[in-house]
């Protein structure tokens, strides 16, 4: 008997869920996604993100030059060619998230 109540509450709070949610969700989904945009777009915001992709690209480049100064030696011939080709390819322009490398 109570494992059957308890089904019906279940049963019974995801249907009010649900209609509820329905006519609520697609104005709430367009609000939240409004806002969003606005944020990414916001001049301060955009100017941050650079920011913070430019000193990641800079503290990644470091790392890049210990791990290699480190393990460059032991490092196989076929690996270091190719990251040394990657390096020149991407060495300047945007990189893979559009972002310049200045």
């Amino acid at each position: 008997m109570a494992a059957m109540r308890y089904r019906l509450t279940f049963i019974v709070g995801l249907s009010v869920g649900y209609v509820l949610g329905t006519k609520a969700g697609r104005e709430r989904y367009e609000q939240l996604r409004k806002s969003a945009r606005q944020v990414a777009q916001n001049p301060a915001v955009r100017n941050t993100a650079e920011s913070a992709a430019q000193q990641g690209r800079q503290f990644a480049d470091k790392a890049y030059h210990v791990v290699s100064d480190k393990v460059g030696d032991r490092m196989p011939d076929s690996v270091a060619q190719r990251v040394r080709s990657l390096r020149e390819r991407n060495g300047s322009g945007p990189d893979d998230w559009g972002t310049s490398n200045t």
